[in-house]
């Protein structure tokens, strides 16, 4: 890293107008640098900020360590727009969600059904699903993620409907805690194939419905 001039000019004599140019030179070159973080530094006081050059953001001093300040390192949000019906009940499948735009950090891989974060970290991922039924008989809805192909623990929610041509929108959120390249997932089964995922076109005033959305942000590295 190239080092800025830290001294202002000196007076040379009486020509306060050659300082002055000197002066406003100096002012317009020098700027607040963060300090580069080479692993050798002393956390012990607090708001020492630096720069880590190794992962490239920047970090504090608190308690003793120092923790990383996190720069927008992900967001997503991701729609599906049409309804989502499974071929056999009681039988798990992974659902798919429209090509994302806008998302940053936040990929989808191959298969699509995964979707890949560019960055460790701690992430809020919101979900929710429209469901809707066919069928006046109960129909049990199930969703859980998983990640890097495992399902998570204690994850996986349940809703009910008991009535034909209902619908009805379940959701949650959850924080997880993800390596760079890991993957996450949305899973879904239904004890009854009359049970699906309900998208709904846009119609006068009210716009469309989409059949589940999945909203997620970095928030903390």
């Amino acid at each position: 890293m190239s080092k800025q001039p830290q001294k202002a000019p000196d007076v040379i004599g009486n020509d306060w107008r050659t300082w002055g140019r000197r002066l406003v030179q100096h002012l317009s070159q020098t700027r607040s640098a963060l300090v580069q973080q080479n692993g050798e530094e002393n956390a012990s006081d607090d708001a020492t900020l630096m720069w880590n050059r190794i992962y490239k953001y920047p970090v504090v001093s608190k308690g003793g360590e120092f923790r990383q300040i996190v720069v927008e390192g992900g967001h997503a949000n991701f729609i599906k727009t049409s309804d989502v019906t499974p071929v056999a009940a009681n039988t798990a499948y992974k659902l798919t969600y429209d090509a994302p735009s806008g998302n940053s950090r936040i990929t989808q891989g191959t298969p699509t059904s995964r979707i890949v974060f560019e960055e460790a970290g701690e992430y809020v991922v919101s979900f929710s699903a429209q469901i809707s039924s066919t069928s006046s008989s109960t129909v049990h809805f199930y969703f859980w993620p998983s990640v890097n192909g495992t399902a998570v623990a204690n994850s996986a929610m349940t809703t009910a409907m008991h009535q034909n041509n209902a619908t009805m929108v379940t959701s949650r959120t959850q924080i997880f805690t993800l390596a760079a390249g890991d993957y996450l997932e949305v899973n879904y089964m239904m004890d009854n194939i009359n049970g699906f995922l309900n998208y709904t076109a846009a119609s006068g005033s009210v716009p469309a419905l989409p059949a589940s959305t999945l909203s997620i942000t970095r928030t903390h590295g």
